[in-house]
């Protein structure tokens, strides 16, 4: 029996023991190396590619308009506080993390305050959605939606408890999780308040000539308009004639297994990021943690300053 990739030494090609045994100086130059290519310094205010190298400040300063500036300036982790170690041992703890980290569980592991480790994973996740901006799928896609978030614990007396399916006894706050996910491809997440939204995502992120598969749900039924659009009905079979939505159903585990057993909560406000995590998570499953841990370095010090996420406590 052939053994699955996962479990092989081929996808273990990192480990937080490689990280420390490395030390500063070797994280440095991995996320140098990634940030420009060959290790060449690039001015990020005028793209100058010549520079005065500070080695004792880990700084250059621009020949051509002698502003100073570091591996981390203009990127999402732009004036971080964080050596290079420990940053890259956090990105090797989420990249093994399968179903995401906490970020108390993260705090603990690298030492640092609860919200810095908050902030700092969020950064990460918006620059992990990045990679799939703009990003049109083709082929054969699937698209389907689950809801998270809104619950509602019952009361203790029986008497007191009311019907939680009324929108009247609901807060508010359940939001949909829309997928749309190309079979050997990408996987796209969106957050909305209700499923029948799906059909105007799809047409705007997935190309005519693809082949949509859904389900039963009678909003879908619009999708006949726009594209080949063959559906499932749950009820008779999961997958009949190669007609099904298990591969974004499976996206949905992992998001659920995400959002319940290491998160259990999620507001509505950040929902998107962590459905753009498990996403990333869901494409990049067949590499190994090296490869995952260099992909979501490079996006980062490829990502401009958040504007979402700077200063976030300072607010």
């Amino acid at each position: 029996m052939a053994t699955q990739f996962k479990l092989t030494a081929a996808a273990r090609t990192i480990s937080l023991k490689d990280v420390f045994q490395g030390g500063e100086a070797k994280a440095y130059d991995l996320f140098r190396t990634l940030r420009w290519e060959n290790g060449i310094a690039i001015c990020p205010r005028c793209d100058h590619d010549q520079a005065y190298e500070i080695t004792t400040r880990r700084k250059f300063k621009c020949k051509a308009c002698q502003h100073q500036f570091s591996v981390t300036s203009g990127t999402i982790f732009a004036s971080r506080k964080l050596s290079f170690t420990d940053m890259l041992a956090a990105v090797v703890i989420v990249a093994n993390a399968a179903k995401g980290v906490s970020a108390m569980q993260l705090s603990r592991d690298i030492d640092v305050q609860h919200k810095t480790a908050w902030v700092w994973a969020h950064k990460l996740r918006e620059a992990m959605a990045s990679e799939t901006t703009d990003h049109k799928l083709d082929g054969t896609v699937e698209v389907d939606g689950a809801y998270f978030g809104g619950h509602i614990r019952p009361a203790n007396l029986k008497a007191d408890r009311v019907d939680r399916r009324l929108s009247e006894n609901q807060t508010g706050k359940r939001r949909v999780v829309i997928a749309i996910r190309q079979r050997k491809g990408r996987t796209l997440s969106f957050v909305s308040k209700q499923e029948a939204d799906g059909v105007s995502l799809v047409s705007r992120n997935v190309n005519r000539t693809a082949e949509v598969h859904a389900d039963e749900a009678s909003h879908w039924d619009a999708l006949h308009a726009l594209f080949p659009t063959l559906r499932i009905n749950h009820s008779e079979a999961y997958s009949l004639n190669g007609v099904c939505t298990n591969q974004v159903e499976s996206y949905f585990s992992r998001l659920r297994k995400m959002v319940e057993g290491q998160h259990h909560h999620v507001s509505a406000q950040h929902l998107n990021a962590y459905a753009s995590h498990a996403a990333w998570l869901e494409d990049h499953r067949m590499e190994s943690n090296g490869v995952v841990t260099r992909k979501a370095i490079g996006l980062a010090m490829s990502h401009p300053v958040s504007r979402n996420w700077k200063g976030y406590w300072q607010r």
